[in-house]
């Protein structure tokens, strides 16, 4: 190698900027899926790829004027010293803040037309001869995707959601940090809510009560599905608790964007024999979920312990199990069934866990006469087994005021 080479090879080191994600394996996930580039528009891979950051404004809405707000990081792959940011206008104030990681951002794009346009001439300038294109394709509007083709006739473009899913597959110890506060947080919460409702208290307002509690520790409140007595119906009501009901509480909340997203049960009075052994049943499913959980092991062969429970079950008709990957959205990597409610592959039932992954393990039993029970965990993967994040409350919770 000649001094020239190197010094270039140097130049270059140093020019590369400290991205908030694993830059390398991003390149061989593009590699693997035959991309040149991709084009991040989705709010949640957004944040993740800036290192958290999602704009204030545009928190619980999209809509503005006749369009949308639409964010998009430009990435060539190999490249990430010509990763590009474009958004809104209003998101240059973010940039005086020092927000983003990247030297090249446009702020001019108040439409998905505009930003489509912007990241055609971004492309045409750092990535001339790039030829396929990798978008999200269900977080990318049709004439923001007109926009490119027209644009950039000469590219194919091709879908890169599965590469942007692996990549957050693994989680750091940071990311580990926030599940855990979120999941602990969110079961505190319920907890208190529990213990300050009793008779003739709604589900509307113990969903609120929740919301609060949440709140107040810092967690940012998502949803609460509450069931009550024998029945089914999970949306906030004014049903109200009767002396010797169940409850059940599932509730999501994030911190930093990283979702606690737990199930707990309580009841009015004192729960007889037969909930104690229905909740015990199910937590003996829960259990068998976690014993294979390690770095190395088989994804699939989590089922392979609560299938075997609930084929011996007296409830196996009315009982429901399944486990996914938990993070900054539901049901991410890792995909461990495709026989969840939310359909995808099985893409790691056959593949190793990986120290850092994390699982949402819930089974759920439909009972005629008792009601919807349920637990909802959370379990981080470790090298040598696994740690469960937020496992307070996971018997019969009973009801306080």
């Amino acid at each position: 190698m000649t001094r020239r080479v190197l010094e270039e090879q140097l130049n270059v080191a140093a020019r590369l900027p400290d991205t908030p994600f694993d830059a390398a394996r991003l390149d061989r996930l593009l590699e693997e899926a035959g991309l040149d580039a991709v084009l991040v528009t989705s709010k949640h891979n957004i944040q993740y790829m800036l290192g958290g950051y999602r704009y204030f404004f545009y928190a619980n809405m999209d809509a503005h004027g006749l369009s949308r707000y639409l964010p998009c990081l430009v990435y060539v792959k190999g490249r990430p010293q010509d990763a590009t940011y474009v958004a809104s206008p209003m998101e240059d104030y973010e940039r005086e803040l020092g927000k983003f990681w990247m030297d090249s951002t446009h702020f001019g794009n108040m439409t998905s037309r505009q930003t489509a346009a912007t990241v055609v001439a971004t492309l045409q300038r750092v990535a001339p001869h790039a030829r396929h294109i990798g978008i999200e394709t269900s977080f990318l509007p049709v004439d923001a995707y007109e926009v490119l083709r027209d644009g950039l006739p000469g590219a194919t473009f091709g879908s890169a959601t599965l590469p942007l899913e692996l990549l957050r597959a693994v989680k750091t110890q940071a990311e580990l940090a926030l599940l855990e506060d979120a999941s602990t947080k969110v079961v505190d919460a319920m907890l208190a809510a529990i213990g300050r409702h009793g008779a003739g208290a709604t589900k509307a307002d113990i969903a609120d009560a929740l919301r609060l509690e949440e709140i107040t520790r810092g967690v940012t409140f998502d949803y609460c599905l509450i069931t009550m007595g024998q029945s089914f119906n999970r949306a906030p009501s004014r049903q109200t608790w009767q002396d010797g009901e169940v409850l059940s509480l599932d509730s999501g909340g994030n911190i930093g964007g990283y979702i606690g997203d737990l199930c707990r049960m309580a009841i009015l009075g004192e729960p007889d024999a037969e909930l104690e052994d229905l909740l015990a049943e199910i937590d003996a499913i829960q259990m068998a979920a976690r014993e294979p959980v390690r770095a190395g092991a088989r994804g699939g062969d989590v089922f392979a312990g609560p299938e075997a429970l609930l084929g011996r079950s007296p409830q196996r008709e009315r009982l429901d199990f399944v486990a996914h990957g938990m993070g900054i959205i539901s049901h991410e990597a890792p995909w461990l069934t495709g026989r969840s409610a939310v359909p995808y592959e099985p893409y790691h039932a056959d593949l190793p866990l990986e120290a850092g992954m994390v699982l949402s393990i819930e089974t759920t039993l439909l009972h005629p006469r008792r009601g919807f029970i349920k637990l909802e965990d959370t379990v981080a993967v470790t090298e040598t087994g696994w740690t469960a994040f937020g496992d307070a409350g996971r018997g019969w919770n009973q009801a306080g005021g």
